[in-house]
């Protein structure tokens, strides 16, 4: 079995001076965890917030950029960059982990398909149209104005430039009326890196089942998010009367401002710490959000992307990526063969990832 986890955001906690090589109670993702989870695949997601605007983006994905390619570099003997699925079995053979690249938001770009071009050749496999702002790309789902109703007329020129590239067009963050536009773009099937079934937990985030019977029509994948409040309705009002995140936003800011300071790093554990003594939803959560997505799209539309590091607090049970093997026992107790399990781990991203770069 290959497990492929299509998003997280560990390049951002490089930089917040996390050494991934050693074994961080407060870290979702390190080479140690991964090597127990049996991770084979990892795409490491160049966020860069939507309150940027595209020079400082741009700026902010070089650093990320550069951090990842400086940790596989000095993880050499864990770690290995990869392109395509078939340098990453090779690397499997060589027992290696390999990290793609994503890249989260389009602002880096700008209007400008050289800067796209560019990150494609710098190793960028799928690119998140937009995040938490409408930009350039398209509308996000979180705003309640939108500004373009979907796809930009720039927009559609990345689409055609993507599709052109071999890049994975990732439409997770952008708004409804921008799904279906990229579907109707889009010459190639798309991903949704990190999402849930907005049936079983009502979020903009989620994907409703039309979009997701769009998806398996397209020949895409949805790939289901951890996130507690992506899960569970019940656990976002949870969140929101703990107070916990309004507090800890100013906290995270400080440590962020100055990763070195001990103090900063110790106060925003302890934030980490008050999240996780929540009455979270179970990790068998993220299992009926599979169920449902595979009753509507079908066995071989989904897969699984955690958003570790890019969420404060994790399920019950799936504390970080190292327990990420209880899905799978999860889901062999529910009647999955081997071979739906093997699809959902890794088997249906690696798929569409091979149909799109097939030429490079």
């Amino acid at each position: 079995m290959f497990i492929l986890d299509s998003h997280c955001d560990t390049p951002s906690q490089i930089l917040r001076l996390r050494d991934l090589s050693l074994d961080n109670g407060h870290a979702q993702i390190d080479i140690p965890k991964l090597k127990k989870g049996g991770v084979d695949a990892s795409f490491f997601a160049l966020y860069t917030p939507a309150y940027m605007d595209s020079d400082a983006a741009c700026r902010k994905a070089l650093e990320l950029l550069s951090a990842v390619y400086d940790t596989v570099e000095a993880n050499r003997n864990s770690l290995a960059l990869a392109l395509t699925p078939a340098q990453a079995l090779a690397n499997k053979e060589k027992g290696l982990i390999s990290i793609f690249i994503g890249m989260e938001n389009g602002a880096p770009i700008g209007k400008s398909l050289a800067l796209l071009r560019m990150f494609f050749r710098m190793g960028v496999r799928y690119m998140t149209l937009t995040h938490s702002a409408d930009n350039e790309i398209c509308d996000s789902c979180s705003t309640e104005r939108k500004r373009w109703h979907g796809l930009s007329p720039f927009g559609r020129e990345v689409i055609s430039e993507m599709n052109r590239l071999g890049m994975l067009i990732d439409v997770s963050h952008i708004s409804d009326e921008s799904f279906y536009d990229v579907l109707e773009c889009s010459s190639r099937p798309v991903v949704a890196t990190h999402s849930c079934c907005r049936a079983l937990a009502d979020h903009p985030r989620n994907m409703t089942d039309d979009m997701l019977r769009a998806l398996a029509d397209n020949g895409g994948v949805i790939q289901i998010n951890f996130y507690p409040v992506f899960l569970d309705s019940a656990f976002g009002r949870v969140l929101e009367d703990s107070g916990i995140m309004e507090r800890g936003e100013s906290i995270e800011a400080r440590f962020i401002a100055d990763p070195s300071d001990p103090v900063r790093r110790a106060a925003w554990y302890a934030v980490q710490d008050e999240l996780q003594a929540l009455p979270r939803p179970s990790y068998k959560k993220i299992v009926d959000h599979i169920d449902h997505a595979v009753s509507i799209a079908g066995i071989d539309h989904v897969g699984i992307g955690s958003d570790f590091d890019g969420i404060e607090v994790t399920p019950s049970g799936m504390e970080d990526v190292s327990c990420i093997g209880k899905i799978f026992e999860e889901m062999k107790s529910r009647g999955y063969s081997s071979s739906e399990i093997e699809k959902v781990a890794g088997g249906n991203f690696m798929r569409v990832l091979g149909e799109t770069v097939v030429n490079q």
